[in-house]
């Protein structure tokens, strides 16, 4: 793959030889964006688990302590008291029947998809649509609950979900290299600890055995997925 000049001067910068702590990852992404825009900073883990089975499958949500930069577009299917709750929370789309045939048309203009319980019968027929994309409601990220102006406010606010794909890597977003260097930090520690609260019984050996973080267009940094504690504390890089 053919990179820019300003790819390869950015990736000179950082030495893929070495673990860098958290702290350092992400000062080292912030001055290695190379977008006039403000760059989405994300991190990779490459997870010891076998996602082909039930047991090792690694999911769940976590609310950033702050936000990801990103107000996310929430669609939410819902009727009557709790489509009004849902729109009066700040959902962007919200609907029934109609809605879930605009859906099925190919309308995939969100982030997000809520649902209460009893359309669940209807909207899981988009699971062709939705499912491949990360968008299909589900109780277990609480996308799917009666109390849906709470699951808006709280992706609105913040809130991602994360799942580890085919290849066992687990991708999610900490912030905007606006973003301070504690903050981004914060949110890399409040994703980290929920994946590791997750870490599947059937698990064996190394759970976390890589980790990377990176801008949009910009280089991979190695951070060291062993440093799970005083992350705002600068650390000597690591061999990787």
């Amino acid at each position: 793959m053919k990179h820019s000049k300003a790819y390869r001067a950015a990736a000179e910068k950082v030495d893929r030889d070495v673990l860098h702590s958290p702290l350092d990852a992400v000062r080292l992404a912030k001055d290695t964006s190379v977008t006039k825009y403000d760059a989405t900073v994300e991190v990779a883990f490459r997870l010891g688990v076998d996602p082909r089975k039930a047991d090792q499958m690694v999911r769940g949500t976590v609310n950033l302590p702050h936000g990801t930069g990103k107000t996310a577009r929430v669609l939410v299917f819902a009727v009557g008291p709790r489509a009004a709750a849902a729109e009066a929370a700040g959902a962007d789309v919200v609907g029934g029947d109609e809605l879930i045939e605009r859906v099925a048309g190919g309308f995939l203009d969100f982030d997000a998809a809520v649902a209460t319980p009893d359309l669940m019968g209807k909207v899981g027929r988009l699971g062709r649509v939705l499912g491949p994309r990360g968008l299909m409601p589900n109780p277990k990220t609480g996308t799917v609950t009666m109390d849906v102006a709470k699951a808006v406010t709280d992706i609105k606010g913040g809130k991602i979900e994360f799942r580890v794909d085919k290849h066992s890597n687990l991708h999610f977003i900490i912030g905007k290299t606006s973003f301070s260097e504690a903050a981004l930090v914060e949110n890399y520690a409040a994703a980290l600890d929920e994946v590791l609260r997750l870490k599947p019984a059937a698990s064996k050996g190394r759970y976390i055995s890589k980790a990377t973080i990176a801008t949009t267009m910009g280089p991979g940094i190695p951070v060291d997925p062993a440093r799970t504690r005083n992350l705002l504390e600068d650390g000597a890089a690591t061999p990787a």
